[in-house]
């Protein structure tokens, strides 16, 4: 298994980050109003064995879904299976939900240690643990993953305890398939968020000859969807090719939240935006 350098930072009211390979997260944790930095470090230490159990099963997790064996599976990997299994695209591997799954490991890990409020951002998929009904969590969003301002905004209450926030879409950590700027999708917990997030920006691709695709493994020697073409580049949509997406998009957010596995989502294609399933929660 390969090893990774590390680095652990108390940053300046008391959140942590932590890197450790393609992990950046930052965590942050309350008890009441007071930061608890100290247990926020801890639960940094925690985060590199996370993941380290993830690592440890690449190889599998590097399949798709369907072809995977769930035998020895458990934790996070198993996790990480079941949320892609859930979303029910033939083209996700577990490694779709990654990021989501480590911030949810994380958030729940510094739940148990008595937090009444956890914020892990791993990459800007974020898993959020609310212990008091009366709190509020808000969440800026960018119109473009490649770009770092916000447009909108999430105001999560703890009426619910446990939310998960992912985006997707070019120019991302991840690669996308399709010709959304982003894809944010709300779940329950960060490991669905990201899986439908990917699925979302995935399900907007339209054949247009202003739209740049490579192969996976030509991009990244490392993915885990090597075969698949992916979104390289997109030129400047016309309006019915962005709208074509954009409905594309929103058909399959839709879908995901009649089968219970997000919440919501938001999507931007173009010039276009179109919310689903985020009234009373989305400002801006």
């Amino acid at each position: 298994m390969r090893r990774y350098d590390e680095t652990i930072l108390l940053l300046q009211r008391g959140s942590v980050l932590v890197e450790c390979g393609p992990m950046r997260l930052v965590i942050s944790a309350w008890v009441g109003r007071v930061p608890q930095p100290g247990e926020a470090l801890v639960a940094a230490s925690k985060a590199i064995g996370f993941l380290e159990e993830v690592a440890s099963q690449m190889e599998r997790l590097g399949a798709c879904w369907r072809r995977l064996d769930r035998l020895g599976l458990r934790g996070i990997p198993l996790e990480m299976l079941e949320s892609v299994a859930l979303v029910g695209d033939e083209d996700l591997t577990p490694m779709a939900s990654v990021a989501g799954a480590i911030a949810d490991a994380v958030a729940t890990f510094l739940m148990s240690r008595g937090m009444t409020k956890v914020i892990v951002d791993n990459g800007g998929d974020l898993a959020i643990r609310i212990g008091d009904p009366e709190e509020r969590v808000r969440v800026g969003l960018r119109p473009r993953v490649d770009q770092r301002d916000l447009d909108k905004i999430l105001v999560l209450t703890g009426q619910r305890a446990s939310w998960g926030v992912a985006t997707s879409g070019l120019g991302g950590r991840s690669l996308t398939r399709g010709i959304a700027w982003s894809a944010t999708a709300l779940a329950e917990k960060g490991a669905l968020a990201d899986a439908a997030a990917t699925s979302i920006a995935n399900s907007t691709w339209v054949e247009w000859s202003g739209v740049e695709r490579k192969k996976a493994r030509d991009v990244d020697p490392h993915s885990d969807i090597g075969d698949l073409e992916v979104t390289v580049n997109i030129g400047e949509l016309p309006p019915e090719v962005a709208l074509l997406g954009m409905r594309k998009g929103v058909e399959k957010a839709r879908l995901l939240m009649e089968k219970g596995v997000i919440l919501g989502a938001i999507i931007r294609v173009g010039d276009l935006s179109e919310s689903v399933g985020l009234e009373g929660i989305l400002e801006g």
